[in-house]
């Protein structure tokens, strides 16, 4: 790699010398770098540990060192954003921030000594570092994993707790459906049908629970709560039965292939509603959460008494929020959707040396600018909702909002999540911009579209590829299906071969695909599907 970028670098930085991580340096290029010191990684750690044994050896070389104290106002790391959109910055956190996450994390994961957590974040990622040191300050195991064993180690380590994205949800409840999917028809109607029976009890526990989020600021009148309490109550005492031999024929081997005895924890993106329901449904608790790499990063979560659906939860503890209007910057009452800010502890200390991002991130006040657009839900003491005042709910980002040149605003969000509730569809990009419609690009989860087009005879059942023409034509009725209920519909798609990755450079580490990147990518084709 160095040969390969050493005569351009060398000209235009100064440097004093380089360390290999690996390779040899025999074969180091010459061109541009004579009289440049090299060094091995071997060659580094051997002299860490001779000039600390020549420090201990020495007591005149111990008095030239002065300690200092470390405030908690100091920067304990540099943590530099995954860039999903623009040049990543610098975040600077202080211990403080830190220390603030190691001490409210607990209300959110109610952790005991012994517990075992499953892992399958990047290690420099801030969701992951956080929940590092909570882990262990609690004297707790981690184990960590990757999505290629994630399988296998769920079923070997039975974790008490996983920490993860939303997407390795979303990949376990794909699993699990196509689990169901090759069953016997016996088995498949039998599953279906108690998978069913518990989203409708659990529905109707969440309404005599108060646990159903609204946004209407009036208050429900007290006979209608009363009145709709005792219907769900009655509905959900008649289900109760069939939800519990459910979970002992059916949910029962799919706790023991997850693992997951305690709870999953997702944060880093937007938590599919339909995954959502349908974890809560079989019995497996996952707390959804909220954060930012500048807020060191948890800011609000799903806390195991109040786990509200479609939400990220409460603030935690000593965090602030409020929604401003994105044109006025005016604080809106609950209820009302707009830009998500937060105040508080965890807050990160700016940009390193980068004042103007600052100032744009931080106002005078300390309020930080999520850049997310969202709504806090207003406080009811009756009704289906009165368990839920407080909780933030979020719809998608500010920069993500697509604009028709019709002066339409759209967040894509809910057409994408409603659109990978499709077998057929394993990644899509809604586009649109300045367009006068909207458009997607997809890609496909080929077998299963294969498979889609045997059962439907478009193709003879021995077919072993569908062709482009054929495959766009499913797909785009399978798209019409599941979206058919939301407020826009998706016209021209284009199918794309190759999924998006983190290889490529059009996912982040955390497995949000960036947008910019995609579209950048495909210009050309989008230019020609919107002619």
């Amino acid at each position: 790699m160095f040969n390969r970028i050493a005569e351009t670098f060398c000209s235009k930085a100064a440097m004093r010398f380089v360390i290999l991580l690996w390779g040899e340096k025999s074969s180091m290029a010459c061109k541009g770098v004579e009289g440049l010191p090299f060094f091995t990684y071997k060659e580094i750690i051997d002299l860490g540990r001779e000039n600390r044994r020549s420090l201990f050896d020495s007591h005149a070389a111990r008095q030239d060192f002065v300690y200092e104290a470390i405030n908690s106002d100091d920067i304990a790391t540099l943590v530099y954003t995954s860039g999903t959109t623009g040049n990543p910055k610098g975040v600077m956190l202080t211990h403080r921030n830190l220390l603030h996450q190691i001490k409210n994390l607990w209300d959110v994961v109610p952790a005991e000594v012994g517990d075992r957590f499953l892992s399958m974040l990047p290690p420099w990622h801030a969701y992951e570092r956080s929940c590092e040191y909570f882990i262990f300050t609690c004297g707790i195991e981690q184990v960590y994993t990757t999505v290629r064993n994630l399988k296998d180690d769920l079923r070997h380590y039975q974790p008490n707790y996983v920490i993860s994205v939303p997407l390795v949800y979303e990949t376990l409840y794909s699993g699990i459906q196509k689990q169901i999917s090759s069953s016997s028809p016996v088995r498949k109607l039998i599953a279906l049908a108690f998978i069913r029976v518990s989203l409708t009890y659990m529905e109707l526990k969440r309404i005599y629970e108060g646990k159903c989020l609204m946004r209407n600021q009036a208050q429900p009148s007290y006979l209608v709560s009363m009145l709709e309490w005792v219907w769900a109550r009655f509905i959900a005492t008649i289900l109760w039965p069939v939800h519990l031999l459910a979970k002992k024929i059916v949910y029962g081997k799919i706790h023991s292939a997850i693992g997951i005895s305690k709870a999953g924890v997702s944060g880093g993106g937007s938590f599919p509603l339909h995954v959502d329901k349908f974890f809560e449904a079989i019995g497996v608790k996952v707390q959804n959460g909220y954060g930012l790499t500048e807020s060191s990063p948890v800011v609000a979560a799903r806390r195991p008494t109040c786990n509200v659906l479609g939400s990220v939860g409460h603030p935690i503890r000593h965090t602030e929020f409020k929604i401003v209007d994105s044109e006025t910057n005016e604080a809106l009452p609950p209820g009302s959707k707009g830009i998500v800010k937060v105040r508080g502890p965890p807050v990160m200390k700016g940009y390193y040396k980068n004042p103007s991002a600052t100032k744009q991130a931080l106002d005078e006040d300390g309020w930080l600018s999520t850049g997310d657009i969202g709504w806090i839900a207003p406080h009811h003491s009756t009704g289906r909702s009165r368990h839920c005042g407080g909780v933030v709910v979020l719809e998608g980002r500010a920069k993500d909002t697509i604009v028709l040149s019709t002066g339409e605003n759209i967040e894509p969000g809910e057409l994408e999540e409603a659109a990978l509730r499709s077998s057929l569809i394993q990644q899509i990009v809604v586009i649109g911009q300045d367009q006068r419609r909207l458009g997607a690009i997809i890609v496909p989860n080929r077998e299963e579209v294969l498979l889609a087009a045997k059962e439907l005879s478009i193709v003879e059942g021995n077919a072993s590829d569908l062709n482009k023409e054929k495959m766009t034509s499913l797909l785009y009725k399978e798209l019409r299906t599941w979206t058919s209920e939301c407020s826009f519909q998706i016209g021209p798609i284009l199918v794309v071969d190759e999924p998006f990755t983190i290889d490529s450079g059009l996912m982040t580490p955390t497995m949000k695909i960036r947008r910019d990147k995609v579209v950048a990518q495909f210009r050309e084709q989008i230019d020609i599907l919107y002619k």
